[in-house]
């Protein structure tokens, strides 16, 4: 929790003026018992109505000045932990966007997203309460028992005695509920992955009509988080009537005391009236000093959670300059490249090697799991090698900035992603300064600007995760948005599974006459869209099964000639 106060560096006056405006507030309400005394003692004593009206003067104006020290450290409160929260969550975006695939596998996205939103709304609720009552509370407390002390030094064990008793209650409650609290916030966790993989996956879901068994499960988890919840409540529930207790039973003792020492002369009816306030008001300070204490567990249960993400290093380390890349080089190449995913119990890639030359288009096949789409991931480097190295343009991938790398690459993944807004500011995520020309160029090579032009054009507003537009009109936008930056390299990771046979033809046409120059990686499980590639890469189980062209490697490797078997016609393998 205290690494976090270092977002608290720009509100250094904010954290400073919020405690010290509620401690002039607190000393406010301590006078407050004296002046009931005085009105008590002497106004009504001997019967000054002057004398009581200019003491409810005096309570008014401790009352109005007090509520006005108040609401300025409330207000500098929350603008120092409103601060706090803002800077923590960009850091941590940031810090989560450093992380290579590997990491965000690891993690998980749902835990990410509670960590970014719930946990960090929990440290920012806690620093604001630390402000407002950290020393107000202790403040009250101890200035309680001094004015008691100076009213009579003899009942002052009794404050003592209940301060002490409530003090242990409240600490026993706490070390209790902390563990729960931490408990329910990883609970949370499991609530938001059922919660995210429902949404994501909702067509599915109905698919397969499993609708109940996902309520089942939701409840599931659902009523378990309300249990510990429930739990953690039930004990903190007891905190207010223990208090309680324990102050009438302080405030009796003060009144039987108090009443043999009024009988005796030792003490006023006021100062008796005046100590059973000051016992009120411990007992207030103490509850918002245990609710303090409650929040600001949950706020350091939340901070480790938070601080989890920032220890978390990135396995991947940019390089620190640009990079000069050899004119001569292949685009591509691969060196006795192997690959394992964390916590996997076999490598996804075996000594892989080739070399893909400028211009050239590059079909990668094999079956399902055969690790295409680890091969083409290692180009951009979302994640590192095990063993070999991944070069682009000469140069190793370690050694590039990432922007550097991946600006030369245009990446379409086998899930078309598209972000809510125009078709335009998706097409510009690939450049900011490409022209609506160079736009329309790329959505014709992928075989979109007929469907864009129906709708409203660029300015054709797309709704979050694509959902007004089909399989196919996602895959293809996702095309253009690559083609709009005009990438040296671009990899089609399966990315036209939606298109039907003319479209997909269409568009590996389009992209080998318009795109000369650029290397072209076709990952597929058709052979037709391979077939008319300069070089084919065939893996099988992540091994490189032979490498060449279509009629080299029907005629010389087993594995190719099966998957060709199984999709072409008999006329179709004549002809090879």
């Amino acid at each position: 929790m205290f690494r976090l106060f270092r977002y608290l560096r720009g509100y250094v006056r904010e954290s400073i003026i919020a405690p010290l405006f509620k401690m002039l507030e607190a000393s406010f309400e301590l006078f407050v018992p004296l002046v009931m005394a005085n009105i008590i003692d002497v106004g009504i004593k001997n019967g000054d109505t002057a004398y009581i009206w200019r003491q409810c003067a005096v309570l008014i104006f401790l009352g109005v000045f007090g509520f006005g020290c108040s609401i300025t450290a409330q207000y500098f409160a929350a603008k120092a932990s409103m601060g706090l929260g803002t800077g923590l969550r960009r850091d941590l975006f940031h810090h989560i966007h450093g992380f290579s695939y590997t990491e965000l596998d690891q993690i998980g996205t749902p835990t990410l997203v509670t960590r970014l939103s719930s946990d960090v709304n929990q440290v920012q609720t806690g620093v604001n309460l630390l402000l407002r009552l950290f020393m107000r509370s202790p403040f009250i407390v101890v200035g309680a028992v001094v004015m008691a002390f100076a009213i009579s030094p003899g009942m002052t064990v009794i404050f003592l005695a209940a301060v002490l008793l409530m003090a242990l209650a409240i600490f026993l409650i706490v070390k209790i509920t902390v563990p729960i609290y931490k408990k329910a916030q990883n609970t949370l966790d499991r609530v938001m992955l059922l919660t995210r993989e429902n949404y994501v996956g909702a067509r599915v879901v109905r698919a397969f009509s499993r609708q109940e068994d996902e309520k089942k499960e939701f409840a599931g988890a659902n009523d378990l988080l309300k249990g510990i919840q429930q739990k953690a409540g039930r004990i903190s529930a007891l905190m207010n009537p223990v208090t309680y207790v324990l102050v009438n039973l302080a405030i009796i003792a003060i009144l039987l005391q108090g009443g043999v020492q009024v009988d005796t002369g030792m003490l006023t009816q006021g100062e008796v009236i005046a100590l059973v306030n000051y016992m009120n008001q411990i007992l207030v300070a103490l509850i918002a000093l245990a609710n303090l204490i409650i929040t600001a567990s949950k706020a350091w249960a939340s901070a480790a959670r938070v601080n989890e993400v920032f220890d978390t290093p990135s396995t991947m380390k940019e390089g620190e300059r640009q990079v000069k890349e050899k004119e001569e080089a292949p685009a591509v190449s691969f060196s006795h490249v192997n690959f394992t995913y964390a916590r996997a119990g076999a490598p996804s890639l075996t000594d892989i090697s080739f070399k893909a030359e400028k211009g050239e288009t590059i079909g990668v096949i094999g079956g399902t799991g055969s690790g295409k789409t680890t091969l083409v991931s290692l180009i951009p480097r979302f994640y590192d090698t095990t063993g070999g190295e991944v070069c682009v343009s000469g140069v190793n991938v370690k050694e590039y900035p990432f922007r550097q790398l991946r600006r030369k690459i245009g990446m379409v993944p086998q899930k078309a992603v598209l972000f809510a807004g125009s078709i335009r500011d998706n097409m510009k995520w690939s450049r900011e300064d490409v022209s609506d020309q160079e736009i329309w160029e790329a959505l014709e090579i992928a075989q979109a600007r007929e469907f864009v032009e129906k709708k409203d054009g660029l300015d054709e507003q797309i709704a979050p995760g694509g959902r007004n537009l089909s399989g196919g009109q996602r895959q293809r936008l996702t095309i253009a948005r690559a083609l709009a930056g005009k990438p040296e390299i671009l990899i089609l990771d399966d990315s036209a599974s939606a298109l039907d046979f003319a479209t997909d033809a269409a568009l590996r046409r389009a992209i080998r006459e318009k795109t000369r120059g650029c290397t072209v990686f076709l990952v597929s499980q058709r052979v037709s869209t391979v077939q008319q590639a300069d070089k084919i890469l065939v893996l099988d189980d992540g091994a490189l099964a032979g490498v060449g062209t279509h009629r080299e490697l029907f005629r010389n490797c087993e594995v190719y000639r099966e998957i060709c078997l199984s999709q072409l016609s008999k006329e179709e393998v004549a002809a090879l």
